[in-house]
């Protein structure tokens, strides 16, 4: 009895089992035939072609043909041509390895999914039909051969023993078909881990072709790059300061230069130079020229402002800040010495950490700004002017922060860090600075005439003055009391003609340049100050009054060279020196520390005027003017060993005195 029913409990066990299995069959064929069919659907190339019609079939194929095609009407002069060259091929390897990547897919993952799908479980399933089929053909012998057994008639009893191995052989094709039907059932259940790996031979096919694109991939990327590279042509502006040098193979930068030299020529006397704001229409159209590095610049000679907002635009787009953001901290702490000599000296040592070619672009601007300021009479743009409107664009923080909170708290520490150095712009950088660096702008070709030199009205430093040369008198002087600020020109075409002196008596003519533009309003005349510097040179200032037509400004009529002025720039510190000359009494502003003044008044030389206000801010008639500040003493500290030759006379010209 116990044996009996531990085999019954084995014959349900495994009767359940089969059953499991069965129920399984036609799901593992559903998901197999959905998997199949959105895997082929994946595919880009044509299912069953061969290699080579699929690989043209391929989208990536006809991509790398279009770009191969693009770059050869573009040719190699152009960029964009060089790049799809490079880039289709690099597409067309792209697609051989899809190519490759979907034969493996069609081989070892779609045909064996579609062989379980189709073919394996559909048999399966048709043996279990035809054992339910065999089923019935037993049972309907078995009820014939009972019918025949109980039968009283002869006949029927006659047929009993053909009914009987009819029905037996029913039976043996049951069992049969029961058998095989099982031995199919246990080898699908045997085979699942197979069939399961399928799904992992897609994933690790996909890793392979991935693998093998990035491949290639990384193998066209850096030839490519290094054509990019190679390409000249490219913005200025937004580039860091490094690579549009390394880039060009410049020293100063494009737009720095090519500003600096087009305001050199127009736009030294033009009132309000960088703070008033140009057409944004013209000042990108400027911007976009200098960005393509043309050498068309002939249009905005014209337009002062701007090349001066061209020229902010520049500095202020500037990833880093020219002045730099590691030395941020300690141009504010040296800006931050209540000592006047002390500060000089903390801002010379922190310029000369400055890197070599921030620095020596930073050196080439202060040289030009120091220039203008020489014109702080007609332009009104004084260092302290200058440091205002220009400062923010040198030197900014990096922290986080609003715009606004940024801007209030750089600006009064800018203003204090850069007024300084564009006063004493000889002293932090003694060599004479060569503004056409890069040889692109050519000095006029023909010689000045008198009549041009006057008609361009060219004021020259003092110390490089000639004889016959017209002194400008000062603000304070009787003979400018009454006149009014004259109006900026374009192109350099300004006519001086200031009124008669004092001394002579007689009405005044007032100069043409007494009227000012339309749009802008009249600038309040400044205070008399009563000071004995000013009184002492009243006797000494003259003024002559000359006219003269107006002269075309001097252009090349190529369209390669852009012009610069024919001006020479100011002469070192140390020339005064060799002269032997005195050193003459202390100006408005303060000089460099130890050495003459460069704007010093001698009996031979012409002067630059002099402002009153040596804060150098814009003069107000409601507010007394401030005291002279104190000269520095003190020298600078010696050069350290390796800079650059920028600054490397510094120290001697300075100890030497």
């Amino acid at each position: 009895m116990r044996r009996q029913q531990l085999n019954e409990f084995f014959l349900m066990r495994k009767k359940r089992k089969k059953g499991d299995i069965e129920r399984r069959l036609e799901l593992v064929r559903t998901v197999s035939h959905n998997t199949h069919k959105k895997l082929v659907s994946c595919l880009q190339g044509q299912l069953g072609s061969d290699t080579e019609k699929r690989h043209k079939k391929l989208p990536l194929t006809a991509l790398s043909q279009s770009m191969q095609e693009g770059g050869g009407q573009l040719g190699d002069e152009s960029l964009i041509g060089k790049m799809m060259d490079l880039c289709g091929e690099a597409e067309s390897r792209l697609a051989s390895e899809l190519m490759q990547h979907e034969r493996q897919i069609e081989k070892e993952i779609l045909e064996p999914l579609n062989q379980l799908a189709e073919v394996d479980i559909p048999n399966i399933l048709k043996q279990r039909r035809q054992l339910a089929k065999l089923v019935l053909d037993y049972d309907s012998a078995k009820t014939r051969w009972y019918q025949a057994t109980k039968s009283t008639n002869q006949a029927m009893a006659s047929k009993v023993d053909s009914l009987k191995d009819e029905m037996d052989e029913a039976l043996n094709k049951v069992e049969m078909c029961k058998d095989q039907l099982s031995a199919d059932l246990y080898n699908f259940a045997s085979k699942e881990g197979d069939y399961a790996r399928y799904y992992v031979m897609l994933l690790e096919a996909q890793a392979d072709y991935h693998r093998r694109s990035l491949a290639a991939l990384e193998a066209a990327i850096p030839a490519i790059h290094i054509q990019q590279d190679s390409w000249m042509e490219k913005p200025a502006f937004g580039t860091a300061l490094e690579e549009h040098l390394k880039r060009s193979n410049r020293e100063i930068a494009l737009p720095i230069e090519a500003c600096v030299m087009m305001l050199l020529e127009t736009g030294m006397k033009e009132e309000g130079l960088f703070r008033i704001a140009a057409g944004a229409s013209k000042l990108k159209k400027l911007k976009a020229a200098l960005d393509c590095s043309t050498s068309q610049l002939e249009e905005f000679y014209s337009d002062p402002h701007a090349v001066a907002g061209a020229l902010k635009s520049y500095l202020r787009e500037l990833p880093e800040p020219l002045m730099t953001f590691s030395l941020y901290d300690e141009w504010i702490q040296a800006s931050n010495v209540s000592d006047p000599d002390k500060r000089l000296q903390a801002l010379w040592v922190t310029c000369d950490h400055l890197p070599k070619a921030n620095k020596a672009n930073f050196r080439y601007l202060v040289k030009f700004l120091a220039r203008l300021t020489q014109e702080s009479e007609v332009n009104k743009m004084t260092p302290s002017n200058i440091a205002i409107v220009l400062g923010p664009n040198l030197l900014w923080a990096k922290t986080e922060g609003t715009l606004a909170e940024m801007a209030a708290a750089t600006t009064v520490h800018v203003v204090a860090i850069i007024e300084p150095i564009i006063q004493h712009a000889d002293w932090f950088f003694p060599d004479e600075v060569d503004f056409n660096v890069s040889g692109m702008f050519s000095m006029p070709s023909h010689p000045p005439t008198p009549d041009l030199d006057h008609g361009l009205d060219r004021k020259r430093p003092g110390s490089l003055g000639q004889d016959g040369d017209s002194h400008t008198p000062r603000k304070d002087s009787p003979a400018r009391e009454l006149e009014s600020t004259p109006p900026p020109q374009r192109n350099g075409l300004v006519h001086l003609a200031v009124g008669t002196p004092h001394s002579q008596g007689g009405p005044r003519i007032p100069s043409p340049l007494s009227v000012r533009r339309g749009t802008k309003k009249q600038a309040p005349a400044p205070p008399k100050l009563a000071s004995p510097f000013s009184q002492s040179n009243q006797s000494t200032s003259t003024s002559s009054s000359s006219s003269h037509p107006p002269v075309t400004p001097r252009r090349h009529s190529s369209k390669d060279i852009i012009q610069a002025p024919s001006h020479p720039p100011p002469q070192p510190p140390q020339a005064h020196q060799a002269q032997g000359e005195p050193e003459p009494s202390p100006t408005s502003s303060p000089t460099s520390p130890d050495t003459p003044p460069h704007d010093g008044s001698h009996s031979n030389l012409p002067h630059p005027p002099v402002s009153p206000y040596p804060s150098g801010s814009l003069p107000r008639p409601a507010r007394p003017a401030p005291k002279p500040r104190a000269r520095p003493s003190m020298p600078p500290p010696p050069q350290p060993a390796g800079s650059d030759d920028f600054c490397s006379s510094a120290s001697k010209i300075i100890t030497d005195v």
